[in-house]
């Protein structure tokens, strides 16, 4: 029979892991480190809403950074990342969390990756270029400019299903609040169930019959606004005992009235486009009562998005030298000077040569460019242009054009990587705060992995 040896655990963290991914969280550590305003920019962003200081305990201005890049890099939801942070060893020493500490709960973790704002992730994107600069890997002679699509967190949008969103939230809120505030006794009914059979008939019938059911679920929606507007009522002139429930019922009163205006211009919606049969323009329509902000963005006259569209540079490094987070749906025609002064506030100069997408492609954006100092600037599709005109000779055009192509691989690689596809974060400052997150995140494992080659 063999004999089974026990052998006592040691008390001591692993640290020194031989595998590639530890190896590139080290490269991050002193790339982070030796970029220490980071944490200064991080740091005021999560002092801006407290008056005074949190307690002893809490996460430092570096370990949120260092959570949030964790968090992007590996796509892990807020609970999925607060246990691996505490269980892995390669994740405790990049975010300096001692062998005796217990981690940070979900909740702490969303508040203050949360709280970085959007222009504190560009500034720091901007700091990581500076010093690609310095270690010259990414010197902002040569860039590529193309645009791409994030979607926000929604369900394929119809008039009708947003109704019934807005005939649910408004219902679930209003006996949240029965439950809350016994002595209110909120008086409505829930149609919550007949609201949700009129929309299975609407999606499930022929469009000849939508218009009397269209009508039905309006009414029901109408009954339903009417409720919220009562219960508003009743909060403002019930005698609240202390000042968190006075500081609860306005919290209360904010959300209704933000979800009875979006239900009245969902209601709107619909009357002009089933009942009345009218064209509703794209910018005037909404997608979904959970994010307002979502634009509708059609693509090269085939696939429909609903997010917003983002217009990126890179270089040859396949660093993201620049974002721009629009609002609606711009023509890209439009985008390249824009783009192109973008560039020149991060580096101090103008591109040496620029390739773009044939969508940006025109003649006054080739005299932009060229005004510019740009020398050599192709376009994919010439639109009437020639090429003696965009670049210096044949040779120097396909290799731009060449060239243009990696920054698609960029894009899906952010978008598989990265979480680029799909924003899970809630409204539009959020939204450009993941967009810069997951490019940050990006560029530093690019960057790592330049700095780990050079020294090699």
């Amino acid at each position: 029979m063999r004999k089974i040896i026990k052998k006592q655990m040691s008390l001591m963290s692993i640290n020194n892991i031989d595998h590639p991914k530890t190896l590139e969280f080290k490269g991050i550590n002193k790339i982070l480190d030796d970029n220490p305003i980071i944490y200064e920019m991080v740091f005021q962003d999560l002092i801006s809403d407290k008056p005074g200081p949190s307690g002893a305990i809490g996460m430092t201005a570096e370990q949120v950074v260092r959570a949030a890049v964790i968090k992007q890099m590996e796509g892990f939801a807020y609970e999925d990342l607060a246990y691996h942070i505490i269980d892995s060893c390669t994740y405790r020493n990049f975010c300096k969390i001692g062998f005796a500490d217990k981690g940070f709960k979900k909740s702490a973790l969303n508040k203050n990756i949360k709280a970085i704002s959007p222009e504190t992730w560009e500034a720091i994107n901007r700091i990581i270029i500076a010093y690609s600069q310095s270690k010259n890997i990414e010197k902002g002679r040569k860039i590529r400019i193309d645009c791409t699509v994030v979607c926000s967190n929604i369900h394929d949008p119809s008039d009708s299903s947003l109704i019934f969103d807005s005939i649910r939230v408004i219902t679930r809120i209003l006996k949240q609040t029965n439950e809350q505030f016994q002595g209110l006794n909120l008086s409505f009914s829930d149609h919550t169930k007949v609201a949700k059979r009129r929309n299975l008939r609407i999606m499930n019938s022929n469009k000849t019959k939508h218009k009397p059911l269209y009508k039905n679920l309006i009414a029901y929606a109408e009954k339903v606004i009417s409720y919220a507007s009562t219960a508003m009522q009743i909060l403002s002139d019930y005698p609240f005992e202390n000042g968190y429930q006075i500081s609860a019922a306005l919290k209360i009163k904010n959300n209704l009235n933000d979800i009875i205006n979006l239900t009245r211009k969902v209601i709107d919606q619909a009357t002009r486009r089933v009942i009345n049969e009218e064209s509703v323009p794209a910018n005037e329509k909404i997608v979904s009562i959970f994010e307002p902000h979502t634009d509708i963005i059609r693509k090269d006259r085939r696939d429909t998005y609903y997010g917003h569209k983002i217009c990126l540079s890179g270089g040859p490094s396949n660093l993201i030298t620049d974002c721009s987070i629009l609002e609606g749906n711009p023509a890209d025609t439009t985008l390249v000077e824009t783009m192109l002064d973008r560039h020149n506030d991060v580096y101090g100069h103008y591109p040496l040569k620029v390739a773009l997408d044939g969508g940006f492609a025109s003649k006054a954006n080739l005299e932009s460019v060229k005004i510019r100092g740009v020398k050599d600037a192709c376009f994919a599709k010439k639109k009437g242009l020639h090429i003696a005109d965009m670049c210096r000779s044949t040779y120097v055009y396909k290799k731009l054009r060449n060239f243009r192509a990696g920054i698609e691989s960029g894009i899906s690689w952010l978008k598989r990587c990265f979480g680029l596809d799909t924003c899970t974060w809630k409204t539009f400052q959020s939204f450009k705060s993941y967009v810069w997150a997951s490019i940050v995140s990006a560029n530093l494992m690019t960057l790592t992995r330049k700095l780990t080659v050079q020294t090699t």
